[in-house]
């Protein structure tokens, strides 16, 4: 599967663009030409020049250092978060469909009652309960979003559970947590990666989005989304300051959903072809 991303040129597009936005995070302190932080009332809304490349903002500060530095708290944000949903998802949902009975169908009501509702209105719910703060965002976002990632593990365990490797393994004397641990879930992480690498875009989207809208990180910080709400006061006057947080939103949601549909073109051709 690696080999045929190599070839394909969607998918070394949308791998260029994440291994570029990891590169930031990564590497924030030598890339960043001054301390993102550092406030320079004198020297606000200065214009793009040597010094600052993307000029300052309202504050005075290096709008480049502060993109540059907010690659850390996106990227940050959502790989403990897809992490926690993606082990959410695997445990809760190849049990249900390995176990079935009242069990699955039980999952499936519980399951359809949280996708019933749309995550924005579960997180804000959860918020107002919580209180801000960005270690409350991440419990919100998996509580909402966990019945999402885990059906669709449950949809690809149950069409190999009914495979007859399972039966023979069965027959073997395989125990049902060999059966899940070594055939089951192997046999579905590579549709599952691609679900995955999907899903990464929408979680940035969605921490940029609340911290548009005051509920992720606090006033000040260098994130892409906490940059869009701050800049949102000058935009008549000066637009740069919100184009410049929402291109690098773009590229890096761009960047993996590009990936993610590559690889999912890869592993299911015929659904390409028809």
């Amino acid at each position: 599967m690696l080999r045929q991303a190599l070839r394909s040129k969607q998918a070394l597009a949308g791998l260029a663009l994440m291994l570029l936005m990891g590169g930031m995070a990564v590497f924030a302190s030598v890339l960043m030409p001054h301390d993102p932080n550092h406030i320079q009332v004198a020297g606000k809304f200065l214009p793009s020049s040597w010094e600052y490349p993307l000029g300052t903002d309202q504050l005075g500060r290096c709008v480049l250092s502060r993109l540059i530095y907010g690659a850390r708290y996106s990227l940050g944000v959502a790989a403990p978060t897809l992490l926690a949903l993606g082990a959410l998802g695997i445990g809760a949902g190849t049990a249900a469909a390995y176990i079935g009975g009242w069990l699955e169908r039980l999952f499936l009501i519980i399951c359809d009652i949280f996708m019933a509702f749309p995550p924005l209105i579960i997180v804000l719910s959860l918020i107002g309960a919580l209180g801000q703060g960005i270690g409350n965002i991440l419990v919100a976002v998996v509580f909402s979003m966990w019945a999402w990632f885990a059906r669709i593990v449950r949809t690809y365990a149950g069409i190999e559970k009914s495979k007859d490797y399972i039966t023979a393994a069965r027959i073997a004397g395989c125990s049902d947590l060999r059966i899940i641990c070594y055939h089951i879930i192997p046999n579905i992480w590579g549709p599952f990666i691609v679900y995955m690498s999907t899903g990464v875009a929408s979680l940035i989207l969605m921490v940029s989005g609340f911290s548009f809208l005051g509920l992720g990180f606090p006033a000040g910080t260098a994130e892409w989304g906490a940059m869009l709400g701050e800049a949102k006061s000058v935009f008549y006057s000066h637009p740069r300051l919100v184009v410049y947080p929402g291109i690098f939103i773009l590229l890096t949601a761009a960047g993996f959903n590009l990936f993610g549909e590559a690889l999912r073109d890869i592993l299911s051709p015929e659904e390409v072809s028809q």
